[in-house]
């Protein structure tokens, strides 16, 4: 009976962790690679300034402060044409955040719900510490408390993004928690069956 409780704590463990670690978005080009951290929790409200920071690395894992970079962030809504203008062009500021001192950060308030890409680009200040890099993430934005006069402020370059579904919105989509849910309650039954017959 102990190592079937046991077996459905890491079952519940791993889980839970698997849906909060795919929340962060991890890109890669040549020798640099950054995760996106959008706060709070990684869920961007539109209306509402969302902190937004990169834990820019290169390989090996070093961190590239925002010192050592000459970055540019931009933000597109999606989809975009390769010759469109950026909706947000945020200016990087460095920032402190877990173990990182120093890397890009900014806040960005996106203008309605719906999905986003954010290109971060950037060349090393001394020319040789690391490759020039582009790297793009797709963001999804969920409906906030935008009012009216910060909407009007931000054009809206994509017409499209009015026929968001609310489904697109959703941080963590239904299906997939009600596939954990449902992966839980199996192994519950399980675990209750194999104790039953002991």
């Amino acid at each position: 009976m102990f190592q079937s409780i046991i077996l459905l704590a890491i079952l519940v463990i791993f889980t839970t962790n698997t849906l909060i670690a795919s929340a962060h978005k991890v890109t890669t080009a040549a020798d640099v690679g950054a995760t996106l951290h959008l706060e709070p929790n990684d869920n961007p409200r539109a209306g509402e300034a969302t902190k937004t920071w990169f834990a820019l690395t290169r390989k090996g894992g070093k961190a590239i402060p925002l010192a050592e970079c000459n970055c540019q962030l931009v933000v597109y809504a999606e989809p975009h044409s390769p010759k469109e203008p950026p909706l947000l062009e945020p200016p990087l500021q460095p920032v402190t955040a877990e173990r990182y001192q120093g890397i890009p950060g900014t806040e960005i308030t996106f203008p309605r719900p719906g999905a986003y890409q954010l290109q971060l680009s950037g060349k090393p200040k001394d020319g040789r510490s690391f490759q020039p890099f582009e790297l793009k993430f797709a963001v999804t934005v969920a409906a906030g408390s935008a009012s009216t006069q910060e909407s009007a402020k931000v054009q809206n370059v994509n017409q499209n993004l009015e026929n968001v579904t609310e489904e697109q919105t959703q941080g963590i989509p239904l299906w997939a928690i009600a596939l954990s849910g449902l992966l839980a309650v199996g192994v519950f039954f399980g675990v209750l069956r194999m104790v039953k017959r002991r």
